[in-house]
């Protein structure tokens, strides 16, 4: 159902990597989308279920409403750090299948693969930033020592 990702692909690949975890944080200035990661970490950590159970069981709750894909993409990264798989989301449609019905799930394996290629498409995009910025960064440092190499006197001046 979830097509174009191998069967067994971790959803921690699909997520921005932890080294860019000051960028994944929402900005302070965005309250909704920090109130809603914070009821994310709060039902989790205060939930008895294990943390993996209880990620498949907001899944389930979100097929179960037929959730718009952003409400998958705010799980994709608390559903990849506790090992959630693409074969568990797609084993976890066929579960509850017979108890919301095919329309459901097909509305959801397309809001679920949008997500995820949401979520693809934003690492990237910051990956390719950070290399431009990195890229910058280089060319000012370079130009910085050739400034420096400029100004000193040579051996002529000595």
């Amino acid at each position: 159902m979830l097509t174009g990702l191998p069967r067994r692909y971790p959803l921690r690949y699909v997520t921005i990597p932890k080294s860019h975890e000051s960028r994944c944080t929402v900005p302070e200035d965005q309250p909704v989308l920090n109130t809603l990661a914070e009821i994310t970490a709060v039902s989790v950590a205060r939930g008895t279920l294990e943390a993996r159970e209880h990620m498949l069981a907001r899944l389930a709750a979100l097929v179960a409403i037929d959730a718009p894909a952003a409400s998958y993409a705010l799980n994709v990264e608390p559903s990849a750090e506790v090992g959630l798989t693409v074969e568990d989301v797609q084993g976890l449609l066929i579960a509850i299948a017979p108890i919301v019905g095919t329309p459901r799930v097909v509305s959801a394996a397309g809001k679920i693969t949008d997500a995820l290629g949401f979520v693809i498409d934003l690492a990237i995009a910051e990956a390719e930033l950070e290399a431009e910025l990195d890229a910058e960064e280089e060319l000012i440092a370079e130009a910085r020592l050739d400034a420096e190499l400029d100004s000193e006197p040579g051996p002529e001046a000595r």
